[in-house]
């Protein structure tokens, strides 16, 4: 299933994409899609059920489309997880997953407006592939049981600011955590329409010209590692989001003068099934 939220922020309802490219209105049937959803297994059944017999109302002028996850728990992040952007950036391979995280409350709609940040000169764009938790995860000992744990995936963009990030002491947070510097969606997968989420293509477009081109095939921590080496550090419950690295073809790895984002650039992201998305960047 594709599961998705339309309308003005804060006012979203839940929503499903269906087979024939309508968007089909979920409020009479659940509440939203959140982690409470997502651990609920009879009302995904019932959800897909009425996917499949065509009784949901059609929306037909839905408007914005949200972040398709709400409530979301914590979203953590792991950095240097491509073969191919840690020789563009110049850094060894991570022999253990690099984590970091961002604020919930940096999450918007795939289409909303990005803000570049007051004082930024280095402001970046991360097509990323993101894991949705299912189920409680803590412990967890095998590839098979990660991956029995996530509910599904989504396009995210981890957008950066490099110079708070890297140049202003301290950890990477404060170059990660921005307002507006985490578009995620247009949908969330169910992960039975992933049978392999190590065989997907990355993209990204700045004003139409093509800087990213990767596929998690190059991922350093697959994502069924990923899941059950975070589980050994801190318990991951529905809702939660991961954002497994971003490919080769970041602004900071491209030679100098390097084409970081400005107010007024557009930045398009698509990951091939999950959909796509298109931001205007505009001044904090």
């Amino acid at each position: 299933m594709k599961l998705l939220r339309v309308g003005a922020a804060g006012e979203e309802r839940p929503a499903l994409l269906a087979d024939d490219g309508s968007l089909r209105d979920l409020s009479g049937l659940v509440t939203d899609v959140d982690g409470a959803l997502l651990a609920d297994d009879d009302a995904l059944i019932r959800v897909r059920a009425a996917g499949e017999s065509g009784e949901l109302p059609v929306l037909d002028a839905p408007g914005r489309i949200g972040p398709p996850l709400a409530r979301i728990g914590k979203v953590v992040c792991i950095g240097l997880n491509y073969h191919d952007h840690a020789r563009e950036t110049g850094a060894e391979p991570p022999s253990e997953p690099v984590i970091f995280f961002k604020a919930a409350d940096t999450v918007v709609g795939p289409n909303d407006t990005v803000l570049v940040p007051r004082g930024s000169t280095k402001t970046d764009w991360e097509v990323e592939l993101a894991i949705v938790i299912g189920r409680t995860a803590r412990y967890l000992e095998s590839h098979e049981e990660a991956l029995a744990h996530v509910a599904g995936y989504a396009l995210s963009n981890d957008v950066s600011e490099r110079e708070f990030q890297i140049e202003r002491g301290g950890t990477w947070d404060k170059g990660k955590n921005c307002e507006t510097f985490n578009p995620l969606g247009p949908w969330l997968v169910t992960a039975d329409e992933v049978p392999d989420p190590q065989k997907l293509s990355l993209r990204t477009w700045v004003n139409g010209e093509l800087k990213q081109d990767g596929s998690t095939a190059d991922q350093i921590f697959p994502v069924a590692e990923v899941v059950r080496y975070v589980s050994q550090f801190m318990t991951l419950y529905p809702g939660d989001v991961i954002n497994t690295g971003t490919p080769a073809g970041v602004a900071m790895g491209r030679p100098e003068p390097k084409p970081y984002l400005r107010a007024g650039d557009v930045v398009e992201l698509e990951i091939a099934g999950l959909g796509r998305q298109r931001q205007e960047f505009g001044a904090a």
